[in-house]
């Protein structure tokens, strides 16, 4: 299967503005694959090796080096899951009691109710229900199209299943069909900003400000700070995510912040001034609305490698609409396209969230690439990226082919450092990504959010 990996690394790192034969350097290795419709596995494997690729060539530019990129498919499927393995503790449950897919009286709707606003906004629709079967007869009054409707209006995230031929059909789906897996765009001529990067350490040096959550976001951050960058998280001041944590804060330092407070704003202006990039998930609108908006953000600071993804795509009906990975699967067709390959009677999602990793690895790319155009011309770059754009990617390369099931995970798959966390002692499984003289390896230990203060150190 590493011809499908291949091709699909080819496809990503064209997206970036790769040279055609930059892919070539990546050496992809393990059998198997997970059990999926689609080619998740060499879309993991692939996501990783653009990162790494975007890595490499970073260290051609500076140092005129020649490197090589090993990508490990199985350690990378399994990344795609969870990294992290507790010892002696362990992660709270993933999902809301709520959460999950629901029939409709004409098909199905995934409501997602993780965060309290979310939950609340659904039950303003359909009522506090004490369990899932209470909240499946409220649904089943309910059509997937009204329901949805009335969910979103009520500041809420839910999604009607679609087949992939519906969701082609759809505006969002035929506006998301012209646009390119990653928009980047050149921007004004700001600092030529060199950072103390090295062979070993490419990206120390480099002041990350991220504002992501769950996922792909956080994915990318961490990425970025497994080569050295300083990246600083920034959440409002009562948000959490338990159950990811401890996945995605390795290698970062978490604050808190309140963009609506001056004193706040203050601060926060400062370091966007003082920062090298800005990654940001909220909706397309958000900052826009907080006074943030990309003339501000380039007069604070107009080298700013400024980069940010959202679910839906940037143009069309829904470009400004909350959603998350298990969402667009639903909305695109994955979870209806599994559902017939399996001839199951419910939606079959992918077996791992795979937009919004794979969406993390690219929106890390993109990051590095600017990073290197920033240093070689003194332009700024702007990258924009979606989870549904990633979905079209991993529909557009087809259907998996028969293939063997990944091994079973073993101890020799966990990297033997010990990682303290705020939570307990951990250890990672071991990275699936070789990069010539540059090992991935994290400085910092994942962390609580707001355990912090807002300022670079």
């Amino acid at each position: 299967m590493t011809t499908q990996s291949a091709n699909l690394t080819w496809s990503i790192w064209s997206a970036l503005g790769g040279a055609a034969d930059g892919a070539r350097v990546v050496a992809f290795s393990g059998d198997g694959a997970l059990d999926s419709r689609f080619n998740v596995t060499d879309l993991a494997a692939a996501s990783i090796a653009a990162a790494g690729l975007a890595i490499a060539d970073l260290q051609r530019v500076r140092h005129g080096t020649a490197v090589t990129v090993r990508v490990d498919r199985r350690l990378a499927s399994i990344w795609f899951g969870l990294s992290i393995r507790p010892i002696g503790w362990s992660l709270p449950a993933p999902w809301d009691p709520i959460a999950g897919d629901y029939r409709t009286a004409d098909g199905w709707i995934r409501l997602h109710t993780n965060a309290p606003h979310h939950r609340a906004a659904a039950e303003r629709v359909l009522g506090v229900q004490a369990d899932k079967a209470a909240m499946a007869a409220a649904v089943a009054r309910w059509t997937a199209t009204e329901l949805e409707t009335a969910i979103v209006d009520s500041g809420g995230c839910a999604a009607e299943m679609h087949s992939l031929d519906a969701w082609r059909a759809h505006p969002q789906g035929r506006a998301l069909a012209a646009e390119p897996l990653v928009r980047i765009e050149t921007t004004e001529r700001g600092a030529r900003r060199d950072w103390a990067g090295s062979l070993e350490r490419p990206l120390a040096g480099v002041r990350v400000l991220d504002l992501t959550r769950v996922l792909a976001g956080p994915v990318a951050s961490r990425f970025l700070a497994g080569y050295g960058a300083q990246v600083l998280r920034v959440d409002p001041p009562t948000w959490n995510e338990p159950a990811i944590v401890p996945e995605v804060t390795l290698g970062k330092r978490c604050a808190r912040m309140d963009l609506t407070n001056a004193h706040d704003r203050m601060r926060f202006d400062a370091l966007l001034a003082d920062a090298d990039v800005l990654l940001h998930g909220y909706r397309a609108d958000a900052l826009d609305r907080l006074g943030y908006d990309a003339a501000t953000r380039a007069r604070l600071n107009p080298g700013l490698v400024d980069v940010a993804l959202n679910a839906y795509g940037w143009s069309g009906p829904w470009r400004d609409r909350r959603g998350f990975d298990s969402l667009v699967q639903m909305s695109a067709g994955i979870a209806d396209s599994g559902m017939r390959w399996r001839n199951a009677d419910r939606p079959v999602p992918l077996p791992v969230q795979a937009l919004d990793h794979a969406t993390g690895y690219l929106l890390a790319a993109a990051v590095v690439r600017g990073l290197a155009q920033r240093l070689a011309t003194g332009h700024a770059v702007r990258a924009r990226l979606a989870l549904a754009r990633t979905a079209q990617l991993l529909i557009d390369h087809g259907e998996q082919r028969s293939s063997a099931p990944l091994a079973p995970e073993t101890d020799a798959d966990r990297a033997p450092a010990i990682e303290h966390t705020a939570w307990g002692d951990a250890q990672r499984i071991c990275v699936p990504l070789s990069v010539d003289a540059a090992p991935m390896r994290w400085d910092l230990p994942a962390s609580e959010l707001g355990s912090a203060s807002p300022a670079f150190h």
